[in-house]
Formats: C-alpha cells, structure tokens, sequence
C-alpha cells in the first residue's frame, strides 16, 4: 500500500486523510501548527455552517469555469450530512444552511479529531514542508520546525497540498502551499482576498460608522456590471461591508489588481421602484408638511444616514417638507443609487477566503491529481476555488478533500461508510 503525505491539517486535510485510512492506506498529516483545523473555529461566527442545501455552478468561482462543480459532484451536500450525521453530528437547517444543532463549530472539529484518533491516523505538528522534491519514484519532503536549523527528510509515494490560503488571521495560513506548487512546476492565479469588506473613496462613511441597513449592491468594473447581491449592508468608517459585501468583493478584488476602476451602486430601498419611492416622498410631503426634512424622514432610515442623503442631495435640513416637494426626485434618486468609487479591499488577514491559487487547468478536474506530475494532489482553498458565504467554502473542502483521498487511494468505488468494530 502507498505510502500517502498531506500537508496540511485543515478541512479539507483531515477530509481527505480520513478517507484515504477508511480505504486502508497508509497516511501522515504534516500540520504547521499545533493543532488541526483552527480555520473551522471562525467559520459561520463560531457556529460552523458546514454545507449548504442550495447548491449551484454559481456558488463556485474558479478562472477554469466548471472545474469546482465536477469536484463537488463526487461528493455532494447530501454526503457531507450523512459523513457527519455518522461521526455524531445532528444537522439542522436555516433556510437550507446547514449548522450542527448545537451551534457550534467546535463540534465539527471535535468529532473530526476523534475520527483521525479512531483510524490511526499519523499526525506531525509544528513542522513545516519547505521543499518536495521529486524522486525516481515517489517524492521526498523536507520538514523544519520554525527557524531551526534541524530538518526531517519524509519520504511519501505520494502527496497532497492542503495548505490552504492566505486568508484570515489564524496562524499558518500563509499560502505556502502556493510556493511548493510553483516549486513542481505549477502556475499561480494571482491570489486575493475574497469574501472581503471594500474600502470607499467617499468621506461621508466616518458619519455613517455603525450602521446595518437593508439594501442591494450592484458592482461596476471599467462600468459594465459584475455582480450584485442583497441582504444587510454594514457601513463603516472607510467604507461597506457584510454579507452582500462580501459576495461581489473578488470581482472589486480582480479588478483593482488589474488596474481597473471599480465602483458600486447601492439600492437602499430595493423593495420599491424609484417612481414609486417619488411618489410615496410626495405623499409623505403632503402628510407632514410641518416637519423638517430631518424630521420627515425619521421612521424610514437612520439619523446618520438621513443627514448623509440631504446634504448629498443639496437638501437644507431645516426647511419644511411641504416646501421641499421640488427635492423629491434627487432624494429619491440618492436613496435608490449610492454611488460608491472602491479602491481597496482590506487584508488578507481580514478576508474570509481567497479568490486565486493553483491554476486548476493544470489539474485533473475528476481526481485533483496534478496533469504536470504523477501522484501529486491539491485539494482546499489552495486551489484556484472560492466559494459565495453560506457554507460552500467548507463544502468544497469536503468534496475536493474526498476526492483526493480516495484517488490516492486508488479506490474510486469503494465505500468510506464507517465500520466500527464490534
């Protein structure tokens, strides 16, 4: 039996080491830290949606339009259930999202560790692969511990890069994996942060801090439109975030990387048609024509945001609403288009993902081995793969992790069904 190497402790790691010892073979970890899976912790606010009931081509992006969906199909949302249902985990739904019943992440990792304790699985911590070099046969791993000068040669018939990607402020996620990819031979997509708050030209944010308003968000590149989303909008002192946010922000990524302008528009009264938002200001107008313009629209949005809009729109505060039916159509407009210039994302540290990573053109789209060198594997966020929020990034640590697992393996129709001995 092959002797198999993962670098890499995270999701899709432990994934795929599982799979490989239930098929039988024969698998070390190398984990650069000491623990397994700390990237699992942080995932849906501590409460771990580990996988999504809606699921799509377009919850996947990848430069190689296609590839992450032929993964995912090996092992769809409705195995990863069963998978965990089976090592103690009780699902339950929100709205199709999928979360442990106890809410919390800790649990998914927990029941992960106890299935690598269960099968044997050999862990090494706190080492880190800096070089595989390929042999006659197989490939030789050179391990160091931080700065010591003391390295471990590790000899594997073959390996799988799991490394993860630059996001989050957890330790060891530096991309690594990118640099032993490019050693083999393997090109970069230019990594970016992904899933992202974006940065604002516009000073008007510092008087909007704090606030969380419903709206929708249309994305712009060199003026033809990206994407969109809709759901609660977070404003903060250099700009806009949450969940909507987040979903268009490895396009305003992509094309700040490329030098391109970016820039959004934001609907915070998408449940009404611009003429119809005139109409009801109007009404309103003539309803409560004594009040200021502050005044008037308190009940429809924040006090913060109300000062925001009139001055935007030339709107002295204190004037009357009845005298003001002429500012209607600019208020109106305003609300309904908040035309933002991006010129940031923030950090890596700060993002949730990455967009980016090993191309996957050099990969085999029904096994992850690489199409450059035999026995090689990618499977998590080191590949060029990133999923939209709602439980797809661990989703297609799942399924690539499973996938890897069991091709190394060499054992495509074999069950991983867990076979406790009695």
């Amino acid at each position: 039996m092959s002797k198999i190497v993962i670098i890499g402790g995270g999701a899709s790691g432990m994934m795929a080491a599982i799979t490989v010892a239930r098929l039988g073979g024969t698998v070390t970890i190398i984990e650069s830290q000491k623990k397994v899976g700390k990237k699992i912790l942080a995932t849906g606010n501590g409460r771990c949606n580990f996988t999504n009931q809606v699921q799509e081509t377009s919850c996947y992006h990848s430069d190689n339009v296609g590839f992450p969906f032929d993964i995912y199909q090996q092992f769809p949302y409705k195995e990863t259930i069963v998978f965990f249902e089976e090592l103690g985990i009780y699902p339950k739904s929100r709205n199709g999202y999928i979360y442990p019943y106890s809410d919390q992440a800790i649990a998914i990792l927990d029941v992960l560790k106890m299935e690598l304790e269960r099968l044997g699985v050999q862990i090494i911590f706190e080492m880190q692969c800096k070089e595989i070099i390929l042999q006659q046969q197989g490939f030789l791993l050179t391990l160091q511990k931080g700065c010591s000068e003391n390295v471990i040669e590790l000899l594997a018939d073959k390996v799988i890069i799991a490394t993860g990607s630059k996001a989050s402020n957890i330790a060891g996620s530096d991309g690594a994996g990118y640099n032993l990819a490019k050693s083999l031979g393997h090109t970069i997509v230019p990594v970016l942060p992904g899933l992202v708050s974006l940065r604002c030209a516009e000073p008007f944010y510092k008087r909007l801090v704090g606030l969380r308003m419903q709206g929708n968000i249309r994305l712009f590149v060199k003026n033809k439109e990206i994407a969109q989303d809709q759901g609660e909008i977070q404003l903060t002192n250099y700009g806009i975030s949450g969940i909507p946010v987040f979903q268009v922000s490895r396009f305003a990524a992509k094309g700040l990387y490329q030098n391109q302008q970016v820039r959004a528009e934001i609907d915070f009264m998408p449940d009404l048609s611009e003429k119809e938002l005139e109409r009801f200001l109007l009404k309103r107008c003539k309803q409560q024509p004594e009040k200021n313009m502050r005044d008037f629209l308190i009940g429809l949005f924040p006090n913060p945001f109300i000062e925001a809009v009139l001055l935007l729109t030339d709107s002295p505060v204190n004037k009357n609403a009845g005298m003001m039916s002429e500012r209607m159509n600019a208020l109106a407009k305003q609300i309904k288009c908040l035309k933002t210039t991006i010129i940031d994302t923030n950090t890596f540290e700060q993002a949730q993902v990455c967009s980016g990573g090993v191309d996957t053109k050099e990969v085999n789209s029904r096994t992850l081995e690489s199409l450059l060198i035999r026995d090689l594997y990618f499977a998590g966020e080191v590949l060029d793969v990133d999923g939209i929020c709602g439980g797809y990034n661990l989703q297609w640590a799942w399924s690539s992790g499973y996938v890897t697992g069991r091709e190394a393996v060499n054992a495509k129709n074999q069950s991983i069904k867990i076979a406790h001995s009695s």
